[in-house]
């Protein structure tokens, strides 16, 4: 959950960090409050995963382990390239794959897979992106005769506020993935009975986390969300977060193993065309290419390591060590390129060899406004001046 948390913040607060609705920390303690919240409100996805998705009586702990470090190292290799793969994805692959090769294919049931995970996968960031297109024609349909200083302000509340119900919605739903986990190693070790749901102590521990993982700041991936995929104005941006709050809610209600990441990057894409926005799609084409590649990734790392989590006590320490070594690695390299709440939005690239390039263009604008501003200022003073001289002679 914590590795969640930090990776899959950028889904409600890359857009106002982006647009200065919020300011960098303000919106990641905003959506680390809101993601401890959300993991209290329902237990709908947690079921699904603690008695849906494989043959408890198969399960073991050690194979628990190993998907969960095929998902843990699947989020840190995404997130040190500034990709918005799906957390949640990466759980459910590095589980697949260490209970098929723990436990055998007949203990996963794949019509709850289809309808729980795949199909959501795949039409709810359509459902997202038209329903943000949508919005954002509106919205600028609406207060296309409304001053931009004005209209500007309102739509940064509004956009303030759909963020905070995305983060709301991220932990309703994300939350509930690894109170599932949990609820399916007590199943295992006959610490809970099974189909029954996760203990208070699961939700309370779980929301913390994620809560953690937030306020940590996945500030890599929230450049990618917020500059790379497309130049968000506050407008699209309170469009989108509607979109996506609206989608992941009514999910996680159901049941769904949704993707927030899907759904979010859905609506960015979708508020950018209602807008008329240039969309980046090579950037768009990469983030597919590692949504494709999650499920069997994970899956692939979580089955390798449910081989090594076979082997009793040693392999499971085992795999402590090289998750350790893993994750010191790539915390070596992300520190070459470092990316924090200082920089997010000096530019729209992630690089992990090489300085990314600073937006010159945005900084250019601003300097443009300010020199346009200066000149009428001085055009207005001059009037003045000439208006006063005319009246005293």
């Amino acid at each position: 959950d914590f590795t969640n948390g930090f990776h899959d913040s950028a889904n409600a607060m890359a857009g106002p960090i982006a647009t200065g609705a919020l300011r960098p920390r303000v919106a990641v303690i905003l959506a680390a409050v809101l993601n401890l919240v959300g993991a209290c409100l329902s237990t709908a996805v947690a079921k699904t995963i603690s008695g849906g998705l494989f043959d408890d009586s198969l399960i073991t702990a050690p194979i628990v382990l190993a998907g969960l470090l095929g998902a843990i190292i699947w989020n840190l290799l995404t997130w040190l390239v500034g990709l918005p793969s799906s957390s949640s994805h990466a759980l459910f692959g590095g589980l697949i794959g260490a209970v098929i090769v723990g436990a055998g294919l007949s203990s996963v049931n794949g019509s709850v897979i289809v309808s729980k995970i795949l199909l959501p996968a795949i039409v709810a960031p359509l459902v997202a992106g038209l329903a943000a297109a949508w919005c954002t024609r509106l919205a600028y349909r609406i207060t296309r005769k409304t001053p931009s200083v004005h209209s500007n302000t309102g739509f940064k509340y509004g956009q303030a506020f759909t963020a905070s119900m995305v983060a709301l919605a991220h932990g309703t739903s994300d939350g509930q993935k690894t109170m599932g986990v949990i609820t399916l190693v007590l199943i295992a070790a006959n610490l809970q009975a099974s189909g029954t749901g996760p203990q208070l102590w699961v939700i309370i521990a779980a929301g913390v986390a994620i809560g953690l993982g937030t306020y940590s700041g996945g500030w890599r991936i929230m450049r990618t969300m917020g500059k790379g995929i497309v130049e968000i104005e506050t407008p699209q941006g309170a469009a989108s977060g509607a979109a996506t709050s609206a989608t992941i809610l009514a999910s996680a209600h159901l049941g769904f193993g949704l993707s927030t990441t899907h759904v979010s990057t859905g609506s960015i894409l979708g508020s950018g065309v209602g807008r008329g926005a240039q969309v980046r799609w090579s950037v768009a084409r990469r983030m597919l290419f590692a949504w494709l590649l999650t499920l069997p990734g994970a899956g692939l790392v979580g089955g390798l390591a449910a081989l090594l989590s076979d082997r009793g006590v040693s392999g499971v320490v085992a795999l402590m060590i090289l998750l350790a070594v893993a994750c010191s690695v790539i915390y070596f390299f992300s520190r070459r390129n470092k990316i924090n709440h200082a920089n997010v939005t000096d530019s729209h690239e992630v690089l992990v060899l090489a300085a990314a390039t600073p937006d010159v263009d945005g900084q250019l604008e601003i300097l443009d406004r300010g020199r346009h501003s200066a000149d009428a200022f001085v055009a207005a003073m001059s009037a003045r001046e000439a208006a006063r001289l005319t009246t005293h002679r």
